[in-house]
């Protein structure tokens, strides 16, 4: 199957194979791996441009997964746009695998920044757009961090560099899905309003709601269209987006399925199939 051109339908294929990999391995970063399917159907989909033919091209764009537990849903975007095949999904953090739990650059191809180490990966997409400034190059760096990764100081050392530089050509994205490793954000370290923040450390930002296609979209281009300043987009999400009985699951971050939980995900992979019939093979 390839990356439909429908962002709507990318999406639906990114949680699908999101879900058939967890699956096979049995256990998994559920609720974080959901929660990106939309951005990452849109940025890949539409707006990173990057062959998997000639990964090394200085001139492509680049893509870092900040929150590194979001690994599964990389690996299935990865898969549909043909970087490797199918088979690899099914090998998902098991013995000799190329897709280790978090993803890891000397492994997989397509992975730009090894991450799991959270807030290393803000860090480095910094870096990044700062050396292809430094090169000339129009490039875009597009990051993803989580909004419980926002505990990490490291994450706005790094915002304060870039802002302090006008990197226009990194665009920061916040998963807000409200739940972190241990609990609700808001209860462990609460993060306050992320748009005054991230305007606070010199970034145009934006709010928009994280499972809608067209929302991400949209701030994106409008993220291209400005400069002066880097770009934060907080994805309002929901932990376990897209699947109903995991976002109502209160420990939803990694989960080991019992019945009930394996009921729910089969029959999403069973509605998410019969919708994707007909879609580009």
């Amino acid at each position: 199957m390839i990356l439909s051109d429908n962002l709507e339908m990318a999406a639906r294929q990114i949680r699908l194979y999101t879900l058939k990999e967890l699956k096979s391995l049995g256990f998994g970063h559920f609720g974080g791996s959901l929660s990106i399917v939309e951005a990452l159907a849109v940025i890949y989909g539409k707006h990173l441009a990057v062959e998997p033919q000639n990964p090394d091209d200085p001139n492509r764009d680049y893509f870092v997964l900040s929150k590194g537990h979001g690994g599964p849903a990389l690996y299935a975007t990865l898969f549909l746009k043909g970087f490797f095949t199918e088979d690899r999904l099914y090998t998902l953090n098991q013995n000799g695998t190329t897709l280790p739990s978090h993803p890891d650059r000397n492994l997989t191809p397509g992975v730009e920044m090894t991450t799991g180490s959270l807030g290393q990966g803000i860090s480095v997409a910094g870096g990044i757009a700062f050396g292809n400034m430094l090169a000339g190059r129009d490039n875009y760096t597009y990051v993803i961090v989580g909004d419980g990764e926002l505990n990490e100081g490291q994450c706005w050392e790094a915002f304060q560099f870039i802002g302090h530089h006008r990197l226009d050509h990194l665009i920061v994205f916040i998963d807000d899905n409200k739940k972190q490793l241990d609990g609700l954000t808001a209860d462990i370290i609460d993060p306050l309003d992320l748009e005054a923040k991230m305007q606070a450390f010199g970034f145009h930002t934006e709010k928009v709601d994280g499972k809608s296609t067209q929302a991400i979209d949209n701030a994106i281009q409008k993220a291209k269209n400005s400069s002066g300043k880097p770009y934060t987009i907080v994805l309002d999400t929901v932990k376990g987006q897209g699947v109903t009985h995991i976002e109502e699951k209160a420990d939803n971050h990694h989960l080991r399925p019992n019945d009930a939980d394996w009921q729910a995900i089969n029959d999403a992979i069973l509605e998410l199939e019969d919708d994707l019939k007909g879609v580009r093979a």
